[in-house]
């Protein structure tokens, strides 16, 4: 069994063929995926594709990346996470590579997201590029460790790695540990405990070897943990194991009763 920790089924590329989503999840042994916020004003149909499947779970944030869009609130995020199917908040975090300027709405931003997690006591969805030191500066000054939550889309080094890990935070691989280039990530993939990774696609973007190239999809998420499971020399289906249980010791609200 396997668990896609990020994606966005709710964008155009995925929406309009959810049936073949599914019918891969199925195939590929993906049981359960996470489907992640980036603005308000989609929020709602995230939060119904997670209503109407029990396998579909949401969180509520809005990215870093994002500057035309509804500024969220504390109140606000504490709000709409008021609901079984809304396990997170973010994705949220800094993001210096695509974004230049006086960045510091992005610092606050990040910041609300944080306050309102610890309010929700649900964990946090973190995106950093090019901005590790501030992101783990401010995880610190706001305390998200009483949050927890997870980096995304871990591209950092394995010092940033460790940091995060000793703050209460998993790491999360995506198809990118998977490209050619991709060999100082593959080395944090094997060097960090396994009870802290966790693997997403972050569908539509980033498939993984042989899809590269392709719309990426939940169930292409067993390549990642082919490789993982590669670099660190044990069966994958202790990395799903592995990390399917980190995915439910995390995303608490998620787990099956």
């Amino acid at each position: 069994m396997f668990i896609d920790s990020h994606c966005h089924i709710n964008f155009p590329d995925l929406a309009g063929k959810l049936p073949e989503v599914f019918g891969l999840m199925a195939a590929n042994q993906v049981s359960h995926a996470l489907c992640i916020g980036v603005e308000l004003e989609k929020f709602p149909e995230i939060r119904a594709l997670a209503e109407a499947y029990p396998n579909i779970y949401a969180s509520v944030g809005v990215h870093p990346d994002h500057e035309d869009c509804t500024e969220p609130t504390v109140d606000q995020l504490v709000a709409l996470a008021d609901h079984p199917k809304v396990v997170a908040i973010g994705e949220t975090g800094l993001d210096y590579f695509r974004l230049t300027g006086d960045l510091e709405w992005q610092r606050e931003r990040f910041r609300t997201h944080i306050r309102a997690a610890k309010i929700s006591r649900k964990p946090l969805v973190i995106h950093t590029r090019s901005a590790a030191d501030d992101t783990l500066r401010i995880m610190r000054e706001e305390n998200a460790g009483e949050a927890g939550g997870v980096m995304h889309c871990f591209t950092e080094s394995l010092a940033v790695a460790e940091a995060a890990i000793d703050l209460g935070f998993y790491i999360s691989f995506s198809g990118i540990v998977t490209f050619k280039n991709a060999a100082a990530l593959r080395e944090v993939a094997a060097a960090i405990p396994l009870d802290r990774v966790l693997i997403e696609t972050d569908a539509p973007y980033l498939a993984p070897v042989p899809h590269r190239g392709q719309t990426n999809q939940p169930g292409f998420v067993k390549h990642v943990a082919e490789e993982i499971a590669r670099v660190r020399g044990i069966p994958v289906e202790a990395v799903g194991e592995a990390t399917s249980e980190n995915f439910f010791r995390l995303f608490a609200a998620a787990r099956p009763h």
